[in-house]
């Protein structure tokens, strides 16, 4: 399996901070997912626990992996909670249920924590077999009926992609597969015609090239941070071009600063402009090496 190079995280942020996150996590059964883009949603916030190098065999992490891993669709997919607005397609209920734009991450946090669980194999080929040959569209479980998202059904949805290829890294039987080529295509394709294309509006525009953390939603830190676990990119000219672009912006000790924050996060060392972030500066460091 493959792991980011990243250190543990009391190395840079205190316990306590860490223990409210998971506290939080307590509360999975009862958080409504409305937008997959709110950083305070406890998707999110398991995926950082993942990231800073917490394990799912931690005994505090226990009661929360069972809530997380009791609910699972009948295509073996872990579920969220969401409510769908009629307007949207969906049925204004809540619901369990399951979208290609966070069912990756639920199964990428759980694998990073070292989670073994036969579920997680059968979920992931699952996931896997929605590939097309323009990376991941907008896929959701058939409970949602019509919904869909903001986009013509014929383009890869951007942030589908980027959570499965962020999902694939970590195993080394897809790692160099030809669908994880054809998902990265898509996302350096997108790059390269960032003026001209922003399917599912999802751009590459002044917004995405700031500096944010956690590695949440759709911007050039968190595409790159994925892109770089491939090997096989190191060469590709247009994701050299994003990796450059990121370096620029660090100050004369090599450190790096947020360009923009996200208000859930403003407690944390990364979630100010001010001074640079030491985790954002890892996150950087992990990229360059």
């Amino acid at each position: 399996m493959n792991q980011y190079a990243i250190p543990i995280y009391k190395d840079f942020f205190k316990e306590e901070q860490i223990l409210s996150v998971v506290q939080e996590l307590s509360a999975w059964d009862e958080s409504i997912l409305k937008s997959h883009n709110d950083s305070n949603h406890l998707i999110h916030k398991l995926t950082f626990l993942a990231d800073v190098g917490v394990k799912a065999d931690q005994p505090y992490m226990q009661s929360s992996i069972e809530m997380i891993t009791n609910h699972i669709s009948s295509e073996g997919l872990f579920q969220i909670q969401a409510n769908i607005s009629p307007s949207y397609g969906g049925t204004g209920q809540n619901q369990w249920t399951w979208m290609l734009c966070d069912a990756p991450l639920i199964l990428y946090s759980l694998t990073k924590m070292g989670l073994q669980d036969s579920r997680i194999k059968t979920a992931v080929n699952f996931l896997v077999d929605l590939n097309s040959e323009v990376g991941w569209k907008c896929v959701v479980s058939p409970d949602l009926g019509k919904f869909h998202g903001p986009g013509r059904k014929s383009d890869p949805c951007p942030y589908a992609t980027l959570l499965m290829l962020k999902l694939l890294a970590l195993f080394p039987e897809w790692n160099e597969s030809d669908i994880c080529k054809v998902g990265a295509e898509a996302l350096l394709s997108l790059w390269e015609q960032r003026k001209e294309r922003r399917p599912y509006m999802f751009a590459m525009g002044s917004t995405f090239v700031k500096l944010k953390a956690p590695l949440i939603w759709y911007d050039i830190l968190h595409v790159v941070h994925v892109l770089t676990q491939f090997e096989w990119l190191k060469k590709d000219n247009r994701l050299k071009e994003m990796v450059e672009l990121i370096k620029s912006k660090a100050d004369k000790q090599g450190n790096y600063t947020a360009e923009s924050v996200y208000k859930a996060w403003s407690a944390w060392e990364f979630g100010q402009k001010k001074v640079p972030s030491r985790w954002i500066t890892v996150l950087v460091e992990d990229i360059l090496s």
